[in-house]
Parts: structure tokens; sequence; C-alpha cells
């Protein structure tokens, strides 16, 4: 592990600029930077899944997954370094399907909601695709390893079905989208 943090603050970014992993500085408001900001941002909002009560399975994956992201952060983090690897998204698939074999087929498109665990999850999977968005931005201008990209792609899936899961386990039940309410 590499140098502890005993202070917190530097005062080397007040200049707008911060430092990668690598020893390498850029602007705070780079592509990479965004890029992992918002895989942090993801995981915090894991967090706040985890701080509802989700059954086992849930919290094992979702923990599992957090450590996975902080992976990924420290692979955008340090241009080259690869932390995500096939075997990651291999599992988040086998939880994918797993979760997905009890749940209805889905006939109707879901709202974001169903209680509190299932809304969190719901605003984590946005966060996860906007976090895909950003990383295939960056991937245009720098090298990001095709790994980066798929585990976001399957992990925003996989928490689509954790949503539906929480959903169904919670009094409220998913919310379906129904079409004929919308006033023309």
């Amino acid at each position: 592990m590499g140098n502890r943090l005993s202070k917190i603050y530097t005062r080397t970014g007040d200049d707008g600029s911060t430092g990668l992993g690598d020893g390498s500085r850029v602007a705070k408001d780079s592509l990479r930077v965004a890029a992992y900001g918002t895989v942090d941002e993801l995981n915090s909002a894991l967090g706040v899944v985890l701080a509802c009560d989700v059954p086992d399975a849930v919290r094992d994956s979702l923990i599992r997954i957090q450590h996975e992201l902080f992976n990924l952060g420290g692979e955008l983090c340090i241009p080259g370094m690869a932390l995500v690897h096939d075997g990651d998204i291999d599992q988040l698939e086998r939880e994918l399907d797993g979760f997905n074999d009890d749940l209805p087929v889905l006939k109707e498109f879901i709202l974001p909601g169903g209680g509190m665990a299932a809304a969190q999850c719901h605003v984590a999977r946005t966060i996860a695709r906007r976090a895909e968005r950003e990383v295939i931005t960056l991937a245009r201008a720098e090298t990001v390893r095709a790994e980066a990209i798929r585990y976001l792609n399957r992990l925003s899936d996989l928490l689509f079905v954790i949503a539906r899961v929480l959903a169904r386990a919670s009094a409220q039940g998913e919310v379906l989208w129904q079409h004929e309410r919308v006033k023309r």
C-alpha cells in the first residue's frame, strides 16, 4: 500500500489540479477525474442502499461490489493499471442471473420506487449509467481498458434487477409505469 494520508488537506489542489495515482497532475475537471469521481459517487450511493434493510444476499453482493468499484476507481486514477478483470464481470453476470431467476417476467416498465432501499438502488443504477457514459467519453480521448466499460454496463443491469428484488421484498412492491395515466 502506498502512502497513508496523515494530513487531509495539502493545498496542492488550490490551483484547480489534482494528482493521479501515477504522480502526474491533471485539471480537476478532466475527463479522467470526472470518470473516477462518478465511480466514487456510485460507491457512495451503494453505501446508502446498504444503510437500508436489505436481504443478506443483496448485502453481500453490494459490499463486494463496493470493493470492486474502489478497484475500478483506482484503475481509472492510475493510467495503465488493471484492477478490474473478466472474473469480476462474470461474477456480476452470475449474480444478475441468480437474482433475476426468482423475479416474474417483466411486461411493463418499472418506475423508480418500491420502498427506500429499492429507490436508492435505482439512484445507484442511474449513477452507474452516468459513470459508464463518462468512462466511454474518456476512452475516446485516452486509453481505457474495455473491462472497465463492460463492468459498469453489467453493474447497472444488476442494480436494476436488485432494485426489483428490493421492491418486491418491501411492503410497497414494484411501481409499474401506467402509460394511460399520462395526460395528453
